[in-house]
């Protein structure tokens, strides 16, 4: 049964319940985890309900039931691959492509590209073989992970890696927690900023009024984002953005409260009335960090997409 213990020392808003806080301030669990999985709270050494207010000061004693096991179906999906070794995988994620199963993505996304792939180099799915719909997965796949280090929304393309054993996936997951991986990230919006450059810095959370949507907050998670602009045309701009936190819909919260939502943004902006159907403008270009067994930092691009190319030569024909 996982535990976490903790004391509040952080300011909290007047009003915050008790999950609330686990949910959002701390992230340990979604709200609806939180019943799924039968969570037990100890205030200060007394058991509460869920609904308590939470106070600066207060020591939190948290236990909650094991996630029932969700075993992946291996499937041969083709990867844009950047960069492959023994250890590592850097991956050029297509745009539309889930990263994680979820409700209604069991099937189809890059974890199982990745557990197949793994299966293969380890030998025990042979190459070209597929693993047909409804099937039951492999034995022996018990606690085998894909190795996905960090995540790219649905919507965004570019550079991610993966590991392909557990000692490489908390070596990278290390440089993640600790802010020391450089991401860049591209992006088309509508507008030009009065400052080139500058810096973004607030709080996010959940948006009280569409739990699918984050938005900036006086509660949260602190989340700080570096932006400056590449190039301007009377209608849009091409920014790049550097995140020095990893916050859920970061650069896309961000720019939405900077008052340029990214183009084609289907949840913070909508359609561009320039190109209606080029999808969600934002590519992670390039992903800096340590690999396992190495001792400097190494850099991967992913190549500018193809519908970053019809914008800009769409907004060149219109300069």
């Amino acid at each position: 049964m996982p535990t976490f213990s903790c004391t509040v020392d952080e300011p909290v808003p007047g009003g915050l319940r008790l999950d609330r806080y686990i949910a959002e301030c701390r992230g340990l669990l979604s709200r609806s985890q939180i019943k799924s999985r039968r969570l037990n709270a100890e205030v200060n050494g007394k058991r509460v309900k869920l609904s308590r207010l939470v106070k600066t000061g207060d020591r939190l004693e948290l236990s909650w039931a094991e996630a029932e096991p969700v075993y992946l179906i291996p499937e041969d999906i083709p990867l844009d691959l950047i960069y492959e070794d023994s250890r590592a995988v850097v991956i050029n994620k297509a745009q539309g492509m889930v990263v994680h199963p979820g409700a209604g993505n069991r099937r189809g996304t890059l974890a199982n590209a990745l557990l197949y792939r793994r299966l293969c180099r380890e030998g025990r799915v042979p190459p070209g073989g597929i693993v047909p719909p409804g099937a039951s997965p492999p034995t022996g796949l018990e606690g085998l992970r894909p190795g996905i280090v960090h995540r790219l929304d649905k919507d965004t393309s570019g550079a991610l890696i993966a590991a392909w054993d557990d000692e490489a996936l908390a070596f990278l997951a290390e440089q993640f927690k600790n802010r020391r991986v450089k991401k860049n990230y591209i992006a088309l919006i509508p507008g030009a900023p009065g400052e080139p450059e500058g810096r973004i810095e607030t709080f996010i959370a959940r948006d009280s009024r569409d739990r699918k949507r984050f938005a900036v907050s006086g509660r949260g998670k602190i989340a700080i984002t570096r932006y400056r602009v590449l190039r301007s045309w009377k209608s849009h701009s091409l920014v790049i953005l550097r995140p020095k936190t990893g916050r859920t819909h970061q650069l896309r919260v961000h720019l939405r409260h900077l008052g340029f939502p990214i183009a084609g943004d289907p949840v913070y902006g909508g359609m561009d009335p320039l190109f209606p159907d080029c999808g969600l403008m934002l590519h992670a270009l390039s992903l800096s960090l340590v690999l396992p067994e190495h001792t400097e930092a190494q850099t991967f691009r992913a190549p500018l997409p193809e519908r970053f190319r019809l914008f800009i030569k769409k907004l060149e024909g219109k300069a």
